[in-house]
């Protein structure tokens, strides 16, 4: 709505919910379910490695590109665009693929998959992957994304939804060790970790400016004792520790080692992690049960799930 508009008259409580329901996202995926995201949020997917946060990424691609409707069937998609930036180069397509094939064969009662080809396709087009090596090719990407998304949104009729980026910490021990080295030219702005994240974040200011999303970030954890020498040392260079509470009372310490410039851009923080919990299925299946606590906001909700070829399901 144009501010000239909302000046010179007021907006009814019917053209309220319309525009408000179009701004909302609902994805719908455990733990995300717990709070409404709207466009312009950055929520930070946070755990150690093997806590289930690249699966969670996966299912709420999924149900981003899915259709609301196919040929009267409905599927409860978003029928939106989602970037995803491998920043670790770990993603496993073909996952993504068997998560989908999954879901529009659960929406057509397990049917004939021969009849959906043209679905299943249609979904992959509203899914870019993009593999980023270091951080100059992680703001080159940010830098050029515009063009080729504004390009899709005239083609398909579509924009952008989601915004992944996995693992925002990917680079950030080479970027440490590589900050003292010098660069070509007096003029430039010298590099460090900090100016690279500060960096990266501004680009993604932008985007987000011509083509309103949410950004999901996962990021690695770095756990340390309290009265280790290393968490003091880290402590004192500027970088926080916070406190995750486990399922059994117990304390889970880690650090926060990303710089300020992206702490600040986070509005919205989910702990996941792993446990020694095992949910029986059958007689000769076991399903690890995952754990998952909302930080920002602190909900004080304590969310058990699993992952299951068809995607990601809470636990009573």
């Amino acid at each position: 709505m144009a501010l000239r508009q909302w000046i010179d008259g007021d907006e009814s409580a019917a053209e309220m919910l319309t525009r408000v329901l179009k701004e909302r996202t609902s994805l719908l995926v455990p733990p995300l379910h717990r709070v409404p995201l709207h466009v312009g949020n950055v929520v930070e997917l946070v755990g150690p490695s093997g806590s289930a946060k690249t699966q969670i990424l996966i299912q709420a691609a999924v149900n981003c590109i899915l259709p609301k409707e196919w040929n009267g069937i409905r599927y409860g998609g978003l029928e939106c665009s989602v970037v995803f930036i491998d920043l670790d180069c770990r993603l496993d397509i073909s996952r993504l693929s068997q998560v989908l094939k999954l879901r529009i064969l659960e929406g057509n009662g397990n049917g004939d998959w021969g009849n959906f080809d043209a679905l299943y396709t249609t979904c992959l087009r509203r899914f870019f992957y993009i593999r980023c090596y270091d951080s100059f090719e992680f703001l080159a990407t940010l830098k050029t994304m515009h063009h080729k998304l504004q390009k899709e949104r005239d083609d398909l009729g579509i924009g952008l939804r989601l915004l992944m980026i996995d693992s925002i910490g990917a680079y950030h021990w080479v970027d440490r060790v590589s900050s003292s080295l010098p660069l070509w030219g007096y003029n430039r702005k010298g590099f460090s970790l900090a100016n690279m994240l500060e960096a990266a974040v501004e680009e993604i200011k932008k985007l987000l400016l011509v083509h309103p999303s949410i950004v999901i970030a996962s990021k690695a954890t770095i756990f340390g004792d309290r009265s280790s020498d290393i968490v003091r040392r880290e402590k004192s260079s500027s970088e926080t520790e916070s406190r995750h509470g486990k399922s059994d009372g117990g304390q889970v310490l880690y650090r926060e080692y990303m710089p300020s410039a992206w702490q600040s851009f986070v509005t919205h923080r989910v702990f996941v992690r792993g446990s020694d919990e095992y949910l029986t299925v059958s007689s000769c299946e076991h399903q690890s049960i995952y754990f998952s606590e909302w930080l920002l906001p602190s909900l004080g909700v304590l969310d058990k799930f699993i992952v299951k070829n068809a995607g990601i399901f809470m636990v009573p």
